[in-house]
């Protein structure tokens, strides 16, 4: 008997230790001099960097842009079958950034002082808006009215056409715009050193909150511009309506007019923030120069081609080679590689928005006869200028250079061309301007043959058959991720409708050519 009051003694001794223990083991476990969650502008700089090392200058994109090619490893001959892991990591880190950006956003509204954190909001919204507009840029369709609805049950959530995200998209950030023009008090705290755009002094331009905030709102409002022109052929007066807007009220809505304006993410310049292309130059020799781009500016006498490319090492020659090849070139030194600026320096980097692009739509929205504070040939000239002054290029050479084969005919062509030249390592954007407008266009010996009245067509600008010579162009769009397949099957499924081969067929909505399968 003694032996069993002892047992339960000592269970009931041991039942009290162990309450005790459970009712402390949070307070007990808990370092004190830890945060107990992320301060706004770790997770801001987390979220940026992110987000460039998925969207900021990507090699891939390039070949489709034309600018680049590979010259050894191929693997494009049997078609731009994109893998998972690239496009795949793209949509994920775009959704990740979202969610990551919201908790700052509604931690702000319930922290009792979101006027002192207007700066951060404003920015992380439009940083959200930044990375929706890409993932629709890319991929056409995808989640957005029910994507952030986990809380709610909504787990499958449906694809949104393109056109339903990017006017959504174009609305909100106009709302932030309107924000960012209503000022911030003096109290507000700013973005902080997570800032790496504008604020932090090592890969920003170190500038003060006030004057950051400033850069951002150009940004907001060049995002505008540059989405509405996306759109143009779709939605003409909502682009007329938003360049007008914002080209006539530079004061409510400033936007990227100069070099000290445009918005560039500078790499730390260790690693893992090696400068991507760098970083892929480090190990590798997979790239030199396409022909397409190289012939341009060789034609043209176009001083960039110095800049943008090296001459080749077996006798300094420039010279490109095709995208899409059967084969690697005879001697992969006979063809450059590209220019120093752009993939020799680790700390090099990424272009989000140039400020020459503001004055090549401004002079579309010229052309189109609307209402822009310049005409088409000043504004075709300012964009040139800049472009070189963005290029290092001196003041002589750029006006030698209007003055003579780059002098503007007055055409959308010769815009386009020039677009496209300026946007050297913006791949995506380019890619865009190509699948919005045609241009460039180009005519290749061996891939173009004369029809029976002895004329030839252009052909797209990066590669020769893009998928077993089932395709003639570089792809549509992005393939949309595996796991998509495999948790969202129903609402993917339908979304993929008259898409072919991963990323052909169905054209994104904004894309109206006719002369592409």
């Amino acid at each position: 008997m003694k032996s069993i009051f002892k047992t339960i003694a000592l269970s009931a001794s041991m039942m009290f230790m162990l309450s005790a223990c459970t009712s402390d083991f949070e307070e007990i476990n808990t370092d004190p001099d830890a945060f107990t969650s992320a301060p706004y502008t770790n997770m801001l700089g987390y979220v940026i960097t992110e987000g460039m090392q998925q969207w900021g200058t990507s090699l891939d994109v390039c070949q489709w842009a034309g600018y680049v090619s590979e010259v050894q490893y191929l693997n494009n001959y049997e078609g731009y079958t994109p893998t998972n892991n690239t496009y795949g990591n793209r949509w994920y880190n775009s959704y990740w950034g979202y969610t990551q950006l919201q908790d700052i956003i509604d931690r702000i509204a319930v922290d009792g002082a979101s006027e002192d954190y207007k700066q951060m909001r404003d920015v992380a919204m439009l940083w959200q808006n930044y990375l929706m507009y890409n993932v629709a840029n890319a991929f056409g369709p995808i989640p957005y009215s029910e994507a952030f609805k986990g809380k709610e049950g909504v787990l499958q959530s449906k694809y949104d056409s393109d056109e339903v995200v990017l006017k959504a998209v174009l609305e909100n950030l106009k709302t932030i715009a309107d924000s960012f023009a209503n000022g911030y008090t003096s109290s507000d705290y700013g973005l902080g050193i997570g800032d790496f755009l504008f604020t932090n002094p090592a890969v920003g331009k170190g500038l003060n909150k006030d004057d950051a905030i400033k850069k951002w709102q150009k940004f907001c409002n060049s995002l505008r511009l540059r989405i509405a022109m996306r759109i143009v052929n779709k939605a003409p007066e909502i682009t007329k309506a938003t360049c007008e807007e914002i080209f006539n009220n530079p004061t409510q809505y400033p936007y990227v007019q100069s070099i000290d304006d445009q918005v560039y993410f500078w790499w730390q310049g260790t690693r893992p923030y090696f400068e991507p292309w760098y970083n892929n130059s480090v190990t590798r020799d997979d790239d030199g120069m396409a022909d397409i781009f190289i012939d341009h500016l060789k034609k043209m006498n176009d001083p960039r081609l110095f800049v943008y490319a090296k001459p080749a090492k077996t006798d300094g020659e420039y010279r490109g080679y095709e995208n899409g090849a059967s084969l690697n070139p005879a001697n992969i030194h006979a063809i450059s590689r590209i220019g120093a600026m752009f993939r020799d320096n680790a700390s090099g980097f990424s272009p989000l928005y140039k400020a020459s692009e503001t004055y090549y739509m401004m002079a579309e929205a010229a052309l189109r006869g609307w209402n822009v504070p310049m005409s088409a040939e000043e504004a075709y000239n300012k964009g040139v200028l800049t472009s070189m002054a963005e290029n290092e290029v001196s003041d002589e050479n750029a006006k030698a250079y209007l003055e003579g084969p780059g002098k503007f005919d007055g055409s959308f062509d010769m815009l386009y061309f020039e677009q496209w030249v300026s946007m050297f390592k913006e791949g995506i954007e380019a890619w865009s301007l190509y699948r919005r407008t045609g241009f460039p266009t180009y005519i290749h010996s061996s891939i173009s043959a004369p029809d029976d009245k002895g004329k030839v067509y252009p052909k797209y600008p990066g590669a020769r058959s893009a998928y077993k010579g089932i395709h003639n162009d570089v792809p549509f769009r992005f393939p949309y991720p595996n796991n998509q397949f495999s948790y969202n099957r129903a609402n993917v499924t339908e979304a993929s409708q008259g898409i072919e081969n991963y990323v052909w067929g169905k054209q994104v909505w904004w894309d109206t050519r006719t002369d592409v399968h």
